[in-house]
């Protein structure tokens, strides 16, 4: 079994729908152990007036290898509508980002843990701070509330939620950690 932390955006249609299907989604891949409040965001790199996305992280238990979760989560992109052919800077219904799989590193064509740019994003430093502040970055080496003290952004991060919302409730599963429930 393999803890993974995933950022989940959405910025088209019910945002808030989009986001409680995918954890339902994700719940059959494994156990949920945590969840982030959802943070609104300014769209990164798009094309003017797209819509803001909700933003969260969660924390994930899985018998799936890296590549077997990025697989499951492509294909259930896939069914909520994501066009894949175009899909960079594009808004979408959802968009599932494997960030950490404990202290592994992957480097494929498909697959780069840690996420090669979440060090750079405060949409994604924010919520998972709030969830897992002193995971270490496996080639930086610094833990998470560490590198988003560092971080020099101008990016809107508005927390939605004061906790994780009702429209996410659900069984998370307690590992000795914070439930917000």
């Amino acid at each position: 079994m393999m803890v993974y932390y995933l950022s989940l955006g959405s910025n088209m249609g019910d945002r808030a729908a989009n986001i409680k299907k995918t954890i339902n989604f994700l719940r059959g891949t494994g156990d949920v152990l945590k969840i982030s409040s959802i943070y609104e965001t300014e769209p990164q790199g798009m094309a003017p007036g797209a819509g803001y996305f909700y933003n969260l992280v969660i924390g994930l238990q899985t018998s799936l290898s890296p590549h077997d979760l990025l697989e499951e989560i492509k294909q259930f992109e896939k069914q909520m509508g994501r066009d894949m052919t175009n899909s960079h800077n594009q808004p979408r219904t959802i968009d599932i980002d494997i960030l950490l799989a404990e202290d592994q590193v992957v480097n494929t064509e498909n697959l780069v843990i840690p996420h090669k740019l979440m060090h750079k994003r405060a949409f994604v430093l924010v919520p998972l701070n709030e969830i897992a502040p002193h995971v270490i970055h496996p080639v930086l080496k610094k833990t998470v509330k560490e590198i988003l003290s560092g971080l020099q952004s101008t990016e809107m991060v508005n927390k939605n939620f004061s906790s994780c919302p009702s429209c996410l409730r659900g069984k998370i599963k307690s590992a000795g950690i914070v439930n917000f429930f």
